[in-house]
């Protein structure tokens, strides 16, 4: 059956914050910039967010606001707001959070969900969109609050761990949306992780974005992802020519096979992106994909 296709920007108003998750390889920080952008061309307050403290997203949303939000810098500001500030930064340069992070499992992933569920309630935003963990470590990134309630019998963070679920499972709150490749590899693990997170945790999954759809007409600019869309090759094309419309073909029609595969596996909707061709990509080619939503 075909795909079920999405307003992008209708789903966007429908949750405050969005948690983007895939494999390594997808484009995951690419989409979280494309639905950052798309949000603020709406006209949302919108918040981008990393975890992992690198530039690349915040090169990629251009003015959108953004946020490097790391663990260490999270649990140093929660025990500043729990009457540490006095040392909490000493703590930080002697390394000591590191080691508390590392003999409480959890604790880094609870105090960086704890200071996203801040935000979200804060007001100041329409939408934050974080580019989150990749698939695996995303299950265990979103447990994280559960499995400290089975340890933590009271006290702040058991208070905190209550706080975060209660907003996980709220889609009015907060929604997952998982990103993968038109491809046999990416598509499996991205079913898998959809179904963990909704047996294990409990979230809700928003749209299922599939990057890098080599699916257009190119006669109309079009992009269905699941038309045929097939370049014609004459009798006489240089054979060269010949065998790159040949592979590019038979790239179409893996994407549309794993397209409809991914729709069987999940009843989702789906958001298509793209394929881009390009050594990388930059601000200007995450405005025009969010212009083309």
């Amino acid at each position: 059956m075909p795909p079920k296709r999405l307003n992008p920007r209708e789903f966007l108003s429908t949750t405050r914050l969005v948690v983007v998750a895939g494999k390594g390889g997808v484009g995951k920080t690419t989409v979280t910039a494309v639905l950052a952008r798309a949000a603020a061309d709406a006209g949302l307050r919108v918040l981008a967010v990393d975890l992992d403290g690198k530039p690349t997203l915040a090169d990629l949303v251009g003015d959108v606001p953004h946020l490097s939000l790391t663990a260490p810098d999270a649990l140093a500001e929660y025990l500043e707001t729990h009457g540490l500030k006095r040392v909490a930064k000493r703590l930080a340069a002697s390394g000591i959070i590191d080691v508390v992070s590392t003999a409480a499992p959890g604790i880094d992933d609870i105090v960086v969900l704890g200071k996203l569920k801040s935000l979200e309630r804060s007001g100041d935003h329409d939408l934050i969109v974080v580019d989150g963990p990749a698939a695996g470590h995303a299950i265990t990134f979103l447990l994280s609050a559960r499995g400290l309630l089975d340890t933590v019998r009271g006290g702040p963070i058991r208070t905190q761990a209550l706080e975060v679920l209660e907003m996980l499972g709220d889609p009015a709150r907060c929604q997952v949306v998982l990103v993968t490749l038109p491809e046999t590899t990416p598509v499996n693990e991205l079913v898998e992780t959809a179904y963990a997170l909704e047996e294990q945790v409990g979230v809700q999954l928003g749209p299922v974005v599939v990057n890098g759809v080599d699916g257009s007409d190119e006669s109309d600019g079009s992009d269905r992802g699941h038309g045929s869309g097939d370049l014609t090759i004459p009798d006489g094309t240089d054979p060269a020519l010949a065998a790159a419309a040949a592979f590019r073909n038979a790239r179409r029609a893996m994407h549309r096979r794993e397209i409809e595969r991914l729709s069987d596996a999940l009843a989702i909707d789906q958001i298509h992106l793209p394929h881009v061709v390009t050594a990388g990509i930059t601000r200007d080619d995450v405005a025009r994909l969010a212009a083309g939503l």
